[in-house]
């Protein structure tokens, strides 16, 4: 069966949660049920469809998290973040990331999204190889922290 038709790509909603802590926990090792409460109650307040899960037989396996700006520190309202993205380990190198990673480029682009950033921490190498592989390049913005 073609992946296409085999994996349904869908707004995030709340009763994803459970299934969204269950595929965190199977990446991370770890629960994070407060964080990711937190964060699917902030994603509905945002962009309407920039937060998305795939489903394989009715059952979640993916998911990423995104919004636009809102000429936060002078970054315009032309720009989408990703936040996160996740897939559970079964069912990774797939094209189940890519698949979510498109149809929210998509939807994007339909409010007005030109360019799209995200954080990677440079020793994840599947994820600068998957970004690098849908195209993104060094960015304009530039990181800086302050350890305390």
């Amino acid at each position: 069966m073609d992946l296409m038709e085999s994996v349904k790509i869908r707004a995030l909603t709340e009763n994803d949660l459970r299934e969204i802590i269950a595929i965190d926990k199977a990446v991370l090792g770890k629960e994070r049920s407060e964080y990711w409460e937190r964060r699917i109650e902030l994603s509905e307040h945002q962009s309407p469809m920039a937060s998305l899960v795939a489903e394989r037989d009715g059952k979640v396996v993916g998911f990423i998290l995104g919004s636009t700006s809102g000429w936060e520190y002078g970054v315009p309202d032309t720009v989408g973040w990703i936040d996160t993205i996740g897939v559970h380990p079964d069912q990774q190198k797939k094209g189940i990331a890519t698949l979510l990673f498109k149809e929210m480029v998509s939807n994007l682009k339909k409010v007005g999204v030109n360019t799209i950033y995200t954080f990677v921490n440079w020793r994840e190498w599947d994820l600068l190889h998957f970004f690098d592989k849908m195209g993104f390049e060094k960015g304009d913005l530039i990181h800086i922290q302050l350890g305390v």
